[in-house]
C-alpha cells in the first residue's frame, strides 16, 4: 500500500476511534450522540492546533526543526522537509555555479554582453564595462547602440549580418580598437563579444606606414633604372650578346614598378575605411574596355565575351571601380589558357547590382579561396611569379568593393575554371529611370 493510502486509513481509523470513544462516553452519561459530538470537536480542535503548528514551522523552517508527529500531518510535514531540502540543495547548488560564473567571467580577457530580443543590456562581465565604459547602476536595460554609437557598429547592426566582426574605434573612455561581435541564441537573445585589438591595430598601422614609405622611396630609383635600361635597350652600339639580359631586366624591373604602384594604391585604400562616393558609371562601357585591353596582348584566351542584363549604372567612384574589375580580369586573363574563353556579366535584381567574371582556366583548390584576398598570398608561387602578377590585386579589390558597400564571391573548379563576382548594394544602382530623371 502507498504512504499516502495509509496515512489516510491511518486517519479514517482515528476519526472513527474518536467517534466510538465518545459515543461510549456518552452512553454512561446518558447522551451517547453529545459525546461523540464533543470527541469529535476535540478531535477537530487537534487537527486545527497542528495545523497552526505546521503554518508556524513553514515561516520559521530555517530556524526551526520540523514538528514531530504522527498520521497524516507526520506525513504532511515529512513530504515538505523533504522539499524544502531539495530546494535548499539545489539553491546552494545555482549560488554555487552563478559564482563559479562571476569568476570565469571576470577572469575572461573579452567582454561579454547579455542582450534580450530588443537588444537591451541585461548582464555584462568587469571585462565589458571597461572595454565598453558600461556601469551596472545606470546601463542595465538600455539599448546597446545607444551606448556603442560608433558608425562602424551602427553600419554593423543594420547589415544585419554578424558572421565576422566589426572593428571598433572608441575614443571614450580611452583611444582604443575593439572587435566586436553578436552571437544570437536562444529566443531572439544575443551575446555581444568584445575584445581589445588596439595592439594588433597599431602594428597593422606601422606596418602600413612602412610599405607605404618604403614604397614611396622605391619608385624614384626604380624610375631611374628604368629609364637607364629602355636607353640602353635602344643604343645601336650595344653588342647583341646584351639584348636578352637587358630584355629580362627591363621586365623585372616593370615588374617592381607595378608591385610599388599595387602597394602605393593599397596603402591610399587602407587609409580609411569611410565609404566611397562617386557618379553613376557606364558599366557596359567599362567593360568594353576591358575587353579590349584583354585582346590587345600579345598572348590572350581565343574568346572573350561580354554579357550585359542590365541597363543600370553603378555608382561609385571611376578609379577605384576601374581598377577593380580591371584586377580581376587581368587574372582571369594570366590563368587561362590561350584555347580557353573569359566572359564578363553585369546584371542587376532586388538585392543589387553584380559583376562577375568567368574563365575556364586553371582553377584553385577549395582549401585556397578563404585566402585569396590576402596581400601577396599565392595559391602556386612558382606560376604566379612567371605569370608577372604582385600578388595584391585581389587584396586592391577586397578594399574597394569595401569602400562601395560591396562583397566579393568566389567560386572555382580545379582545373575547369573560376567566378569572382561583386556583389553591389541596391543603394549603388541606378536605374534607367532614375538616371533620366536625375539627368
Amino acid at each position: 500500500m502507498r504512504p499516502g493510502h495509509a496515512a489516510l486509513g491511518y486517519a479514517a481509523a482515528r476519526v472513527a476511534g474518536a467517534a466510538l470513544a465518545g459515543v461510549l462516553l456518552g452512553a454512561l452519561l446518558g447522551r451517547p450522540f453529545g459525546g461523540m459530538a464533543l470527541a469529535l470537536a476535540a478531535y477537530l480542535l487537534w487537527h486545527l492546533a497542528m495545523l497552526y503548528r505546521v503554518e508556524w514551522w513553514l515561516q520559521h523552517r530555517s530556524v526551526t526543526e520540523p514538528p514531530e508527529t504522527g498520521g497524516v500531518w507526520g506525513t504532511v510535514i515529512s513530504l515538505v522537509a523533504r522539499l524544502h531540502r531539495r530546494k535548499r540543495f539545489h539553491k546552494e547548488r545555482f549560488v554555487q555555479l552563478m559564482r563559479q560564473l562571476q569568476l570565469s567571467t571576470a577572469a575572461l580577457p573579452n567582454g561579454v554582453v547579455i542582450l534580450n530580443a530588443q537588444r537591451e543590456i541585461v548582464w555584462f562581465n568587469r571585462m565589458a564595462g571597461r572595454l565598453l565604459g558600461l556601469r551596472r547602476d545606470t546601463d542595465l536595460g538600455v539599448r546597446i547602440e545607444n551606448l556603442l554609437r560608433e558608425p562602424q557598429f551602427g553600419r554593423y547592426l543594420a547589415k544585419g549580418d554578424y558572421a565576422n566582426p566589426v572593428i571598433v574605434r572608441r575614443s571614450s573612455p580611452q583611444d582604443s580598437y575593439l572587435s566586436v561581435q553578436l552571437v544570437a541564441y536562444g529566443d531572439g537573445q544575443q551575446l555581444l563579444l568584445a575584445a581589445d585589438v588596439s595592439r594588433q591595430m597599431r602594428l597593422e598601422a606601422v606596418r602600413r606606414d612602412f610599405v607605404a614609405n618604403a614604397s614611396h622611396e622605391l619608385r624614384s630609383p626604380l624610375t631611374v633604372i628604368s629609364g637607364y635600361l629602355e636607353t640602353l635597350s635602344q643604343d645601336p652600339s650595344l653588342d647583341a650578346e646584351f639584348a636578352v639580359p637587358l630584355a629580362e631586366m627591363r621586365r623585372q624591373a616593370e615588374r617592381m614598378n607595378a608591385i610599388v604602384r599595387d602597394l602605393l594604391e593599397l596603402s591610399r585604400l587602407e587609409e580609411t575605411d569611410e565609404r566611397a562616393g562617386g557618379e553613376p558609371l557606364d558599366v557596359a562601357g567599362l567593360m568594353a574596355l576591358l575587353r579590349r585591353d584583354v585582346l590587345a596582348r600579345p598572348v590572350h584566351p581565343r574568346e572573350v565575351r561580354l554579357r550585359i542584363d542590365s541597363d543600370a549604372a553603378l555608382i561609385g567612384k571611376e578609379s577605384e571601380i576601374h581598377s577593380a574589375f580591371a584586377n580581376l580580369v587581368d587574372n582571369a586573363a594570366k590563368y587561362t589558357p590561350p584555347e580557353g574563353s573569359i566572359e564578363m556579366r553585369w546584371w542587376s535584381d532586388i538585392e543589387g547590382g553584380h559583376f562577375a567574371v568567368t574563365d575556364t582556366g586553371i582553377g584553385i583548390p577549395a582549401e585556397h579561396i578563404p585566402r585569396l584576398t590576402e596581400r601577396f598570398y599565392r595559391v602556386d608561387p612558382g606560376r604566379s611569379r612567371a605569370t608577372g602578377g604582385s600578388g595584391l590585386g585581389l587584396a586592391i579589390v577586397k578594399h574597394v568593393l569595401q569602400r562601395h558597400g560591396a562583397e566579393l564571391e568566389i567560386e572555382s573548379t580545379p582545373g575547369k575554371g573560376s567566378t569572382f563576382t561583386c556583389h553591389f548594394p541596391p543603394e549603388r544602382v541606378l536605374l534607367p529611370e532614375a538616371a533620366r530623371s536625375s539627368g
